[in-house]
């Protein structure tokens, strides 16, 4: 099973579109966002009815209009998000060092975003997988992970024009 995860996408609709459709090409079994849409009308591209596979998502600290996103992704909620998916322990909040080690025990996988820097490297038996920023506004790249839970492995994808 293969899924997409997201992160720091920050209002910048191109680079955004992008990366959804890229979601959508791949015809991805769900996708999860670490938060920083910033607004709703970002939003409003991921949003379910807009969206073909089911989405998790959290907030990030960035995101200021939360009644806003609320409306508009109704199961956004603060992390820790705690899924099982595939036969996996999925925990995803937006910054990792918000996570209390307690957060993350039994965890196959742990998603954050916030720093808008790549990480997806296996500790002890732990994935912990960083997308990087959609947004590309640090980086100037647009970066998306496709995560494989059978094989609990990810690729950072670039996401180009």
């Amino acid at each position: 099973m293969k899924v997409g995860v997201i992160s720091d996408t920050h209002d910048r609709l191109p680079t955004f579109r992008r990366a959804i459709s890229l979601f959508e090409r791949l015809k991805l079994a769900a996708v999860f966002h670490a938060g920083d849409y910033i607004a709703p009308f970002a939003a409003q591209l991921i949003h379910a009815d807009r969206l073909a596979a089911p989405l998790h998502c959290v907030y990030g600290n960035n995101d200021g209009e939360r009644e806003g996103l609320k409306a508009l992704l109704p199961g956004i909620q603060d992390g820790p998000l705690r899924i099982e998916l595939g036969g996996r322990k999925i925990v995803m909040h937006h910054f990792i060092d918000w996570l209390k080690p307690d957060d993350m025990k039994g965890a196959d996988v742990v998603i954050t975003g916030h720093t808008h820097q790549v990480v997806n490297e296996m500790s002890n038996s732990t994935l912990v997988l960083n997308p990087g920023e959609c947004c590309g506004w640090v980086s100037d790249r647009c970066t998306v992970a496709i995560l494989d839970l059978e094989g609990l492995s990810a690729e950072i994808v670039e996401v180009h024009e």
